[in-house]
């Protein structure tokens, strides 16, 4: 398994005030496996992506990554792990205005310490894979929301990482777009065998997963093996 996790539990506190955002979750994925987890708001699904891809602390339970142990790690060395194996991709695109496509994607790969004049070759390769070679040098005011989207898919998968977290990757999108994102992020996961885990409301875009897990109130409560590879979005 690429991500393994036990009895995870997390509660917020605010006061006197406890939500028990996840009690005791078992999960595993496995390499390449597509994976949506569904609910409704505020069963847990963004706890449990935050939790398993180290943007958030657990409270207890045990969470391992390509089989490390992710509470075993101090803040910099997950901080240097999320950049070297993990992309994100999030319902709000998290696109710097300021700078343009290229330099947006180029950005994890900066941070992670790789020469500007090879990140930049790598940004450019990885917006033509997603359709974008033409829109380099636009900034996201003179984009689309879909090219938006595509830009920060090919800022998630720039370094090549094993795992790719998604947020809700087509709340912002039109169907007809959506249909278009989600037809490359299947045909990324396919060719190129790296994990996804989405997290979404829309069963149009679970069925095209391998697997659908179901979440309420902090806690899996079903899983669905989907023959995703058959279906067209």
């Amino acid at each position: 398994m690429i991500i393994e996790a036990h009895g995870v539990q997390k509660t917020y506190r605010s006061g006197r005030l406890e939500v028990h955002a996840l009690r005791g979750v078992d999960f595993a994925v496995e390499p390449g496996e597509m994976v949506a987890v569904m609910g409704p708001s505020g069963c847990g699904k963004t706890t449990l992506l935050n939790c398993l891809s180290g943007l958030d602390e657990f409270d207890s339970g045990e969470v391992r990554i390509e089989g490390m142990d992710l509470r075993g790690m101090d803040d910099r060395r997950r901080t240097d792990y999320r950049c070297r194996r993990m992309g994100f991709i999030f319902q709000t695109f998290n696109l710097l205005p300021v700078l343009t496509a290229a330099e947006n994607v180029e950005l994890p790969l900066l941070v992670g310490g790789v020469r500007a004049a090879e990140a930049r070759r790598r940004a450019v390769a990885a917006l033509e894979r997603v359709g974008l070679g033409e829109r380099v040098e636009h900034r996201p005011a003179e984009m689309s929301g879909g090219q938006r989207q595509r830009v920060s898919i090919a800022r998630a998968l720039v370094n090549m990482p094993a795992i790719v977290w998604a947020d809700e990757p087509t709340g912002n999108l039109d169907s007809k777009t959506t249909a278009e994102v989600m037809s490359l992020i299947r045909e990324l996961n396919t060719e190129q065998q790296q994990t996804f885990v989405i997290i979404t409301h829309d069963a149009d875009i679970g069925a095209m997963c391998n697997r659908i897990v179901r979440m309420n109130d902090g806690e899996i409560i079903d899983q669905a093996q989907m023959e995703a590879l058959n279906k067209t979005p």
